[in-house]
């Protein structure tokens, strides 16, 4: 085992677990212990070295739930609220919560008993080393369950919040079960205090969607640049089942997200879409792989990345095409803006099909600003900074555009032009 795997089984046993979840969490600690740790040669983190984790500091649980100090960094958004501080929720700035929205430490035994059905199902063991030490550091959880023809009028507004000076493990785990046609959207919202930062949060969310199920799922990570972050959204579709997904990432000393989507059901269908701006000397890495399984199924994947200074951006956007999975639709597209001559991008679009009646297209892109497009704002007038910033953000707008929840599209753009603007390595290449 490498360092870090023993410090976190160390931590892992002195978490403060459910009794109905100890056995759960007991046999991913096992396999946890018996995992390699992933090098240079493992194909999946070949461009992403781990070595920042291996250089953090002991990690520690929270003792306790600090006041919570980031309100105006929060989504004006009429929404569900939950806050958690350091991975602890805090009930005095979260909504009361509906009957659909459970904690896992507030779950009734028919409730304990539907998470034990549901938790792990999605994801797939073996290929997700930081998934298995989710359920091993496994504490505490949310669960929304919507029942049948179950509409919800608000958004879900989950809020992670780390702040202080002490390095804590930060461990979040959603569980969504949407039956038969019903409807939510989700806001994950990851941000940092005021301060230096250097938390590491592992975060997974497994949604079941059942047939005839909508969910909208943002992720957004607004993190501080000196913490490191390791997420995963693992989704099972039923039958006509949708997924309307879009993360966006800042980038940090290390941020890596996968996203694992299962088509089980005919005529499932998945857009996502995302963006990422690393810069300084920030990572952002976003792994997707999306499984069809079944016939008539439809995938729409659409990234973005602005990549400046000296960061290092990582795209590895896979779709499997199973014999069985007839009449697919998927199409994958990656591109990227390099705004300086030291940032870095390795992205890799995968296209794996073994069924002959499929329209699959992929494809992905690195340029640097268009110097024509320069030329032609700078001849009406235009400063060479500003015109720029516009082509930077015009480069993202167009998904910024697309976000179908106003406020968090609102939110979003503010915080984009800010950073595009005051970028100052957008004057680096011309």
């Amino acid at each position: 085992m490498s360092q870090f795997q023993q410090d976190a089984l160390a931590l892992a046993a002195k978490q403060n677990g459910l009794p109905w979840l100890e056995d759960f969490s007991a046999q991913a600690a096992d396999k946890w212990q018996s995992t390699l740790w992933p090098t240079k040669k493992t194909e999946a983190w070949m461009y992403t070295p781990l070595t920042s984790l291996q250089k953090n500091q002991p990690l520690s649980w929270a003792s306790k739930t600090d006041v919570f100090s980031a309100c105006e960094k929060l989504i004006d958004l009429d929404a569900t609220r939950l806050v958690f501080v350091n991975g602890k929720f805090d009930a005095t700035v979260s909504s009361s919560l509906p009957a659909e929205i459970i904690l896992f430490s507030g779950a009734s035994k028919d409730q304990q008993a539907l998470i034990r059905q549901h938790l792990g199902s999605v994801i797939e063991g073996d290929k997700h080393l930081f998934s298995g030490l989710n359920n091993a550091w496994l504490a505490d959880g949310i669960f929304i369950h919507l029942k049948a023809n179950q509409q919800l009028d608000k958004p879900i507004y989950i809020v992670q919040v780390c702040q202080g000076e002490e390095v804590h493990a930060v461990n979040q785990r959603i569980l969504v079960l949407a039956e038969k046609n019903s409807g939510t959207t989700i806001v994950e919202h990851f941000v940092s205090a005021d301060g230096k930062q250097s938390h590491f949060v592992n975060s997974v969310t497994e949604m079941v969607v059942q047939e005839d199920a909508c969910v909208h799922h943002y992720n957004l990570h607004l993190e501080d640049e000196q913490q490191q972050h390791i997420g995963a959204v693992h989704v099972n579709l039923g039958r006509s089942a949708k997924l309307r997904a879009f993360s966006l990432a800042l980038g940090s000393q290390l941020t890596r997200i996968d996203y694992q989507c299962h088509h089980r059901g005919e005529a499932a269908e998945l857009d996502l879409q995302g963006i990422y701006l690393p810069r300084n000397q920030q990572l952002v890495d976003y792994h997707t792989n999306i499984q069809h399984w079944v016939p008539h199924c439809t995938s729409n994947e659409v990234f973005r990345g602005i990549i400046s200074d000296e960061a290092k951006a990582v795209f590895n956007g896979r779709i499997h095409i199973h014999p069985k999975a007839q009449k697919t639709l998927a199409e994958l597209s990656n591109k990227n803006l390099l705004t300086s001559n030291k940032a870095e991008i390795d992205t890799k679009p995968e296209l794996e099909i073994y069924a002959d009646d499929v329209k699959c297209a992929h494809g992905a892109t690195v340029s640097q600003l268009n110097a024509s497009a320069l030329f032609y704002l700078q001849s009406r007038g235009i400063s060479e900074a500003e015109a720029k910033k516009m082509i930077s953000f015009g480069f993202i707008n167009e998904l910024l555009q697309a976000i179908e929840l106003a406020p968090v599209g609102d939110y979003l753009t503010l915080i984009l032009a800010d950073i595009l603007g005051r970028n100052s390595s957008l004057d680096l290449v011309g």
